[in-house]
């Protein structure tokens, strides 16, 4: 195992430079515990790839605050504002399966309204006023330092209530696996949504999936969607929609397509072949846009 952990955080750092050289604009990062996988703290792996890095962005997809005592979560992220000179993008989420919140031991139940006093509580936190955290046994006023700037607050998931989420509360909507045929309706009700709360409307960030060229060890576009499916449930005409694959120019036709629909980020999750020529091929698809 440490062996693996040592190639885990070698890893981030050299896709986030390799990522870098390429011209691409964010590295991610997931956030797992117990989940059955050796994965690294997910404020660790960033901060391990901001230090190596100068100009890319760093994302978290998707930390879950809920799932910690929210100073703690505060703290995390200040950190990583101050190692990454302000660079972090914060994907939020309530997900994970419930054995995941055992393990943190919060009840899975309360996910949903501890995401909202966090992404409510956060802004304040950060900022280093004394704020009253109403979930903790006392109900203690914190007040913390060093202070840091915000960064984007991306709520991660396509359902309804994620949606609502960011209308109020988020600077990004961010779900994933989501056709681009699906996205323009949504952007409309997410304009809707943040309109009646007199906020503008989030950025739309589309999280996705699939591998790009051909070769040895890479997946075909229906062998992705089955996987998709499989694990996520997904209809399979519907999963058969999401995986972006073959060479740069028809995968540069797919960025256009949610570009057209009104998402304005698109982070790929790569689902075969050589990490680094990956991030090549993608980054030639992302010049065909320009």
């Amino acid at each position: 195992m440490p062996q693996r952990v040592l190639f885990l955080s070698a890893f981030a750092a050299l896709h986030a430079r390799h990522v870098e050289d390429l011209g691409l604009d964010i590295v991610w990062h997931g956030d797992h515990l117990a989940v059955g996988m050796a994965t690294l703290d997910c404020a660790i792996a960033l901060a391990a790839a901001a230090v190596t890095t100068q100009r890319i962005r760093i994302g978290a997809s998707v930390f879950i605050p809920a799932i910690r005592p929210l100073a703690w979560a505060t703290k995390q992220i200040a950190s990583l504002q101050h190692v990454s000179h302000e660079r972090l993008v914060l994907g939020i989420g309530s997900g994970g399966g419930p054995a995941q919140w055992a393990a943190a031991g919060v009840p899975y139940a309360e996910r949903g309204r501890r995401t909202d006093m966090a992404l409510e509580l956060l802004p304040r936190l950060l900022a280093g006023e004394p704020v009253r955290l109403v979930d903790e046994p006392d109900q203690p006023v914190v007040e913390l330092a060093p202070p840091a700037p915000s960064p984007p607050f991306w709520v991660g998931n396509a359902s309804p209530v994620a949606m609502r989420r960011a209308a109020r509360l988020g600077d990004g909507w961010f779900p994933s696996l989501v056709p681009a045929a699906e996205i323009a309706h949504a952007a409309t009700r997410l304009t809707e949504l943040a309109t009646a709360h007199e906020r503008p409307t989030p950025t739309i960030a589309i999280g996705t999936a699939g591998v790009l060229g051909s070769g040895t060890g890479v997946p075909t576009r229906d062998e992705i969607a089955t996987g998709l499916g499989k694990t996520y449930g997904i209809p399979a005409d519907r999963a058969a929609e999401i995986p972006i694959t073959g060479q740069p120019s028809e995968a540069a036709q797919r960025l256009a397509a949610y570009h057209r629909a009104g998402a304005r980020h698109l982070i790929m999750g790569f689902s075969g072949g050589d990490w680094r020529r990956q991030c090549e091929l993608l980054a030639e698809a992302r010049a065909l846009l320009r």
